[in-house]
């Protein structure tokens, strides 16, 4: 379980996180919905140590987070996905799925991992060959989870992977984040599209300006009318 307990962050005088709490409990899809500017991407960034927070607590299965670097707590089993794909352009599909796996030397496990990703991603295993700054949008975003699944995560977590993306292919990566989760797989998951997100989501917090102002089941917040009004467009 993920644990994270009255976090603050600041960027120079703007207070990011404002003591934010929140918990992503094992096995369950946990999605954190908001507008722009709420401080949702922060959230993930301070879980991997890729921003320092000020003050709070951050525990991963018992153990403290803040202080540790990105690479210890990638090794611990935390992946984050980042919003904007990030692949490696000039390098193939295939070289990208190897670096995902950097810090692994089971090289027999290593390739059981990778065709399990071509067949999560069939389309990947057709261009495992071709270089990824030739993919499409939806493909490079297809590889930037693949490339993340190759680490072998216990919590992964996925910054706006639909965005820009078609909705039939928006349609597919919400099947494969649900077909991860039931492998075991815990998911924390930012996401501009509201209604996709919770409706997979065991669990959802609202963000709004650095405050996290409610939460319930994925199923509750989808019916709530507070997040009908402010993000799915009803009511």
């Amino acid at each position: 379980m993920l644990e994270i307990k009255d976090l603050q962050v600041f960027y120079g005088g703007i207070h990011a996180l404002q003591g934010i709490s929140l918990e992503v409990p094992e096995g369950k899809i946990v999605s954190l919905i908001g507008a722009n500017g709420a401080g949702k991407s922060t959230t993930l960034n301070s879980i991997v140590e890729l921003v320092k927070p000020r003050s709070g607590s951050i525990v991963w299965n018992g153990m403290e987070l803040t202080g540790m670097n990105t690479r210890q707590i990638v090794s611990s089993g935390i992946v984050l996905v980042p919003e904007g794909r990030h692949v490696f352009p000039n390098l193939t599909v295939a070289e990208n799925l190897t670096l995902g796996a950097y810090h692994r030397s089971d090289k027999a496990e290593i390739e059981k991992d990778r065709e399990w990703v071509y067949e999560l991603f069939p389309r990947l295993k057709e261009r495992m060959k071709q270089s990824a700054g030739t993919l499409s949008g939806g493909e490079q975003q297809m590889l930037a989870v693949g490339r993340g699944l190759m680490t072998r995560p216990k919590l992964f977590m996925l910054d706006e992977p639909s965005l820009g993306l078609a909705p039939l292919i928006v349609k597919d990566i919400f099947e494969i984040i649900r077909k991860i989760n039931s492998q075991g797989t815990t998911v924390l998951l930012i996401e501009q599209n509201a209604k996709a997100a919770l409706k997979i989501a065991d669990y959802g917090y609202v963000m709004e300006t650095g405050r996290i102002t409610f939460s319930g089941t994925g199923s509750e917040l989808l019916n709530d009318d507070r997040v009908q009004k402010a993000y799915l467009g009803g009511k």
